[in-house]
């Protein structure tokens, strides 16, 4: 309860894998059959970036603040929409502007004020619900979904210890719930013992079809750091690898600042 997204929006983290998101959201609309997403740490929607939260850590300056300027096609969409939405839009906020007419949007928050403020900006649209909530307990309260097909992103706060356990957990849970569904899980790279762990996880779950996409500033000798974050997305759609290294170098490219170990890696953690 103590985490606030608003201190940290805008931050290279954000970039990378709202950047992937929008990717994974397109990648339903090449069929016309409705789908469903669940955002399950959904946060407040929208951050004012001038605001006294985000100026007092100031992690927008090395993230949207820089990347904003690019000029790479592959970010056109996701800066794009970062433009047009005005504050900086959260994950919830991205997803609705991708619906189309017939999908559908669950956004689950536990924290009651940013839970109110999700009501307040979706009250007029019926395509999305609002749910005040635990997102873990979401995984099996709100799926299967009546869609066939659909997007479970998770991204959580990472403020307990056994966070990646819950994770790999939540993971295996929700999937047993909605096998056809695709699952992208965002996680922090502080150290490499905690990441290798959670693939480790992944690899011996018996899900299949899994593949980790990783952005990496510098090389991961401080614990203390945010030194990269990744996504594991279970079930990606067709082409999606080359596609995600493809954003995960432009957001570098616009973020990075040359550090030793900065690089970009995609990784097949399961095959089909």
């Amino acid at each position: 309860m103590n985490y606030r997204h608003a201190y940290h929006a805008g931050n290279f983290a954000d970039c990378f894998k709202h950047a992937l998101l929008l990717a994974l959201l397109d990648s339903f609309a090449r069929k016309a059959a409705p789908y469903f997403v669940l955002d399950t740490h959904a946060g407040a929607g929208g951050y004012d970036l001038d605001a006294d939260a985000a100026q007092r850590t100031g992690e927008a300056d090395g993230g949207i603040r820089r990347l904003i300027r690019s000029a790479d096609p592959e970010l056109a969409r996701y800066l794009g929409l970062v433009r047009e939405l005005g504050l900086y839009p959260g994950s919830p906020a991205l997803i609705r502007a991708a619906l189309r007419e017939n999908d559908r949007l669950a956004c689950c928050e536990l924290h009651p004020e940013d839970a109110a403020t999700l009501r307040r900006r979706f009250r007029r649209d019926p395509r999305v619900e609002v749910h005040e909530r635990s997102g873990w307990e979401a995984l099996t309260g709100l799926l299967p979904p009546g869609e066939r097909r659909g997007l479970v992103f998770i991204d959580p706060p990472f403020e307990a210890r056994d966070e990646f356990q819950t994770l790999a957990e939540g993971l295996v849970r929700g999937h047993a719930r909605f096998g056809t569904g695709v699952f992208a899980a965002w996680y922090p790279i502080k150290q490499m013992a905690a990441v290798r762990g959670f693939h480790a996880d992944l690899r011996s779950s018996g899900l299949r079809d899994i593949v980790a996409v990783e952005l990496h500033l510098r090389d991961v000798t401080d614990p203390d750091r945010l030194n990269g974050c990744g996504l594991a997305v279970i079930a990606p759609p067709y082409r999606f690898e080359e596609q995600a290294e493809s954003i995960a170098h432009a957001v570098l490219a616009g973020v990075g600042d040359g550090e030793t170990g900065a690089g970009t890696h995609v990784l097949r953690l399961a095959d089909e």
